[in-house]
């Protein structure tokens, strides 16, 4: 049953958090509450990773954390952009819920004590938060260690340059090594790369080192890229104020600026997968690895040329799914490296949290707690769609609001500012190219979905 932490954070200690895990759920082998660490990428869309099928990247410490723990290869975000999607990463709600839907609004003293590193501070975790932030300024109190910076990939730190990404490891060592030992511990880590520098000539600026990993290679182009796919885009999309036609025109409107884009962006990853592995094994070296659990999501997608666009916002597959791994020191050895094709989302991250904390549930959140779907003897109830919100950015004619019902077998997205719908039947359509609004033939379907999204408006809230 979900309850309201608020009654009862006061009351807990870190004595009683492994006898208020939920049944079939509990730590692996000891009675030390599980620690965890929670990785964020920035514009790492799904296909973005050796382990998702990519012969082209160069990302082993990931790769490897797939194989020991679990893939969801349906993953996908609510909002596309950066602080509306760290937002629900933090609260576990919906952006018609927690209300962040610019840059730079805050989430309040009262509604961060209902995120999960509020609940597990308030429980007597010892955390820590490095990197991207996304939503205002980290205020000290809310965390024990806050290291909050991005937008450049080359920093001024000491006199010292160094890379954004090298920054994240180092402050990520530096909590491991510096906790308290007789607390458990909560790291989030928001890497700001593979995010393009906006405002930079040449927009992906990785470290010398990642290029051996990419000499002679050739990145091949998404078929995606076709004339045709562009074509089909709503006009209000295709047209040149758009802001994905802008940064497409940034990125890769040559065949020679793709290939110099798309490999530093892939080089980017390889570093933030070398950062990963880093904070891997300084937990085996502490001995509190097999006493951890390790999410690594990316915040959002991103069109890479796709459809003549760059960057994300839009409710298409390649801006909104991400990879998603869960290393869970709970699930058996022999169980390890399994994929799950349930429809995840970064609403689901911060429940899966506090579960694996042995903390309740606030009632705010709406996601769900993932460990349901590999731990326990019965596949639960899961969800079969959701909802897709997005707000204006500047005026519609740069970034407008956009609403969506996604399922596996059909698509709705209602454009509210421009009267304008779409609905993609995936079945027969998976590139989501052919518009099905006005085709008689699926007028029953229409009608249904435009219904599920009223309902989901209303139960978002």
């Amino acid at each position: 049953m979900i309850i309201s932490n608020k009654r009862l954070r006061c009351f807990l200690s870190i004595a009683a958090l492994a006898a208020t895990a939920s049944p079939g759920y509990g730590q692996p082998g000891q009675e030390d509450p599980m620690n965890v660490v929670l990785l964020v990428s920035d514009d790492q869309r799904w296909d973005s990773l050796g382990a998702a099928g990519n012969e082209h990247i160069h990302t082993p410490s990931l790769d490897k954390l797939v194989e020991n723990g679990v893939k969801f290869t349906q993953a996908f975000v609510t909002t596309s952009i950066c602080m509306t999607s760290r937002a629900s990463i933090l609260t576990g709600q919906y952006m018609s819920r927690h209300g962040i839907d610019r840059f730079g609004k805050p989430i309040s003293p009262e509604d961060f004590s209902d995120t999960y590193p509020g609940v597990l501070r308030a429980a007597g975790y010892w955390s820590g938060f490095v990197g991207k932030y996304g939503v205002g300024s980290i205020r000290a109190e809310d965390f024990d260690f806050a290291r909050d910076y991005e937008r450049l990939h080359w920093h001024q730190v000491d006199g010292e340059r160094i890379h954004v990404t090298e920054r994240n490891a180092r402050d990520s060592i530096e909590f491991l090594r510096e906790r308290p030992d007789d607390r458990p511990f909560l790291l989030s880590v928001s890497y700001f790369a593979p995010h393009a520098e906006d405002r930079a000539e040449e927009q992906y600026l990785p470290q010398d080192w990642s290029a051996k990993y990419y000499e002679n290679v050739t990145i091949p182009e998404s078929p995606l890229m076709d004339e045709s796919y562009l074509e089909a885009l709503p006009a209000f999309l295709a047209q040149e104020s758009n802001e994905g036609r802008v940064r497409f025109h940034w990125r890769f409107d040559t065949p020679e600026r793709y290939q110099e884009y798309m490999i530093n962006y892939y080089r980017l990853i390889t570093e933030v997968d070398e950062a990963v592995g880093r904070i891997v094994d300084e937990l085996k070296e502490q001995g509190v690895y097999e006493n951890t659990l390790i999410i690594f999501m990316g915040d959002n997608g991103d069109f890479h040329a796709d459809r003549g666009l760059a960057d994300k916002w839009y409710p298409y597959e390649e801006s909104i799914r991400v990879p998603l791994i869960v290393y869970d020191p709970r699930l058996p050895e022999d169980e390890r490296g399994i994929r799950r094709d349930e429809k995840a989302l970064n609403i689901d991250l911060a429940p899966t949290i506090v579960r694996a904390a042995g903390l309740p549930v606030p009632e705010v959140m709406q996601g769900e707690d993932l460990a349901a779907l590999y731990l326990g003897d019965e596949a639960p109830d899961w969800r079969d769609e959701f909802l897709y919100e997005h707000p204006t950015i500047t005026d519609k004619n740069r970034i407008p609001t956009s609403l969506a019902v996604v399922r596996r077998d059909l698509k709705y997205t209602y454009w509210p500012e421009w009267e304008y719908e779409q609905l993609f039947d995936l079945r027969v359509d998976p590139t989501e190219k052919v518009n099905r609004v006005n085709d008689p033939s699926y007028t029953e379907e229409l009608e249904k979905m435009r219904a599920r999204l009223d309902d989901w408006l209303e139960a978002a809230k």
